[in-house]
């Protein structure tokens, strides 16, 4: 067998199919219909590693494909009713929804499944022409002796944990391009590389990142208000702790129930995957869920920077977009319309700079002059004042966003990235989580089999430590090894059988791609890199 590599050239090669991904490649195609477009994939088919809440704002759809509803897009639940609680230990209270700002209120907005529009936004992509490729991982960036991104590499497939070549060995495709789009997607390791590589993040504040998680449950027809949303913040944390969380009534008696916590938290014994399922206990909301059914679960990072900690998105041959560059709306839990109009405006620079000689620095001047940069920057000081502890924070987003609607004459600064925020565990209070009762709470294993995760068995471990000896040697003595805890799908665990022999075990095969390892491991040890092709989660609806 031959370990040449082959090769493929496109006018664009854009790395992710989800709305930014896929936006970029359909506005492409309504503007020019000669260009060639290529999509990879890792998921092992479109929406296979998309999570999202979701309530959806259709502003950016609208300008992509205002016929949407006669397209018959999967968007069809109205939000008809909101609410917003305060919750303590025991009860909680409703904010008047009159007294929400306007980036917080939903009127108009639909309850849907991210997963399942990414996969209709891969129709509308394929019948314009576009080829999207499932089941593919852009493992490596090509350049060019100049430093200019010319494409990618796709992941070689049939390598043993060793590294050596198995019988059905394949090397990986050359897949070279005018311009190369990165949309993966909250910390994207190849938009990682490149944020570093080409200097993107100067002067800019510290990115912010947030862990989010979301169950489906099935419940009684008497329990189930179709189009009501609810929002809460407070217990279980603490007030120095950021988060709140979603519960969205969705259509065939569903609901969508989760929780995001800031990865900016300090204390290294705090789960945020047990404070979601002791938040499921809490008697306004568990009477929602008993006699309930959970039938999906899933856990991704999500980018909350904003505005003042967004990297240079053009460099060299390629353009940072999405998450993977953090175009989400903090304060609005969104970041799907963001997502979408980034990819909308990529698409006008890539055809600019494809037939009339523009440079792809254009892409920040026509972002600078878009309702996406005016969104952003009324939303940029909402998440720093969190600094300063849940009940100020509040306080000042009142007189923020509703007296001066986002305009106050100062931008506040994120100041430590979240992987400096954690405190010694001899500083740290123990946290007991109560037993999971299998009914209401569950423990990570049955959650990671809701997931469909598969990787083979037989492959490099794609979670990669630059120091083998760190975990023990330091994490675990400075920090009780807090990959244990801060991770959603058991990944990490000590190995404490044998006293004198511990070992730090890495259960790579149950790894959901949720990204949390490669931001809040405190001595940044652990890459993640990708797995085999079509590695990794497989979500149905989510």
């Amino acid at each position: 067998m031959s370990n040449e590599r082959e090769s493929m050239e496109y006018d664009v090669v854009i790395v992710g199919a989800g709305p930014a991904g896929l936006t970029t490649s359909i506005k492409l195609k309504q503007l020019n219909p000669q260009i060639n477009i290529c999509i990879l994939e890792k998921g092992s088919e479109v929406g296979a590693h998309i999570i999202s809440g979701n309530v959806f704002e259709t502003k950016a759809l609208d300008e992509l494909i205002p016929n949407w509803k006669e397209k018959g897009a999967p968007i069809k639940t109205k939000v008809k009713k909101e609410k917003f609680l305060f919750l303590t230990k025991k009860g909680s209270f409703s904010w008047p929804t009159w007294l929400l700002p306007n980036v917080q209120k939903n009127h108009n907005n639909y309850i849907i499944s991210l997963a399942n529009l990414c996969r209709w936004l891969a129709q509308q992509a394929e019948e314009l022409g576009v080829e999207v490729f499932p089941g593919f991982a852009a493992s490596k960036i090509l350049y060019s002796d100049s430093d200019e991104v010319i494409g990618v590499q796709t992941g070689d497939m049939g390598i043993d944990k060793e590294g050596n070549h198995k019988s059905g060995f394949e090397p990986g495709l050359n897949i070279f391009a005018k311009v190369t789009v990165f949309a993966e997607g909250c910390r994207g390791h190849l938009g990682k590389e490149v944020i570093k590589k080409y200097n993107l993040n100067n002067n800019k504040s510290p990115q912010q990142y947030g862990i989010g998680f979301k169950e489906i449950w099935e419940i009684p027809e008497e329990q189930h208000s179709e189009g009501l949303i609810m929002h809460s913040a407070g217990w279980p944390l603490d007030n120095s702790t950021y988060g709140g969380s979603f519960c969205y009534h969705a259509e065939n008696n569903q609901v969508f129930i989760g929780y995001v916590i800031g990865l900016d938290y300090k204390n290294p014994y705090l789960s945020p995957y047990d404070e979601f399922q002791r938040f499921k206990t809490h008697p306004t909301i568990k009477k929602y869920l008993v006699n309930g059914k959970r039938i999906a679960y899933g856990a991704r990072a999500l980018i909350e920077g904003g505005l003042q900690s967004l990297p240079k998105m053009y460099m060299p041959g390629a353009l940072l977009i999405g998450c993977d560059a953090g175009t989400l709306n903090m304060p609005k839990i969104k970041g799907s319309h963001t997502a979408m109009k980034s990819g909308i405006l990529a698409a006008e620079t890539i055809i600019d700079y494809l037939l009339n000689n523009k440079s792809l620095s254009a892409y920040e001047e026509k972002f600078n002059n878009s309702w996406l940069y005016n969104e952003l920057y009324k939303a940029r000081n909402v998440k720093p004042s969190f600094n300063w502890g849940l009940i100020p924070a509040i306080i000042f987003t009142g007189i923020d966003q509703i007296l001066f609607r986002g305009n106050l004459p100062f931008t506040l600064k994120h100041i430590h990235a979240d992987h400096e925020r954690l405190v010694s565990k001899n500083q740290a209070n123990k946290i007991e989580y109560p037993k999971y009762d299998g009914k209401l709470t569950f423990d990570k294993t049955s959650s990671v089999s809701l997931t469909g995760t598969n990787h083979e068995a037989d492959q490099p471990v794609h979670l990669k430590l630059k120091d083998p000896a760190l975990p023990l040697e330091y994490t675990l003595s400075e920090y009780d090894e807090p990959a244990q805890r801060y991770c959603p799908a058991g990944v990490y665990e000590i190995d404490d059988s044998n006293t004198d022999n511990k070992k730090f075990v890495i259960n790579a095969q149950n790894c959901i791609h949720c990204k949390t390892c490669d931001i809040k491991e405190p001595s940044q040890n652990i890459t993640w890199v990708t797995p085999e092709g079509s590695g990794g989660p497989n979500y149905a609806n989510m």
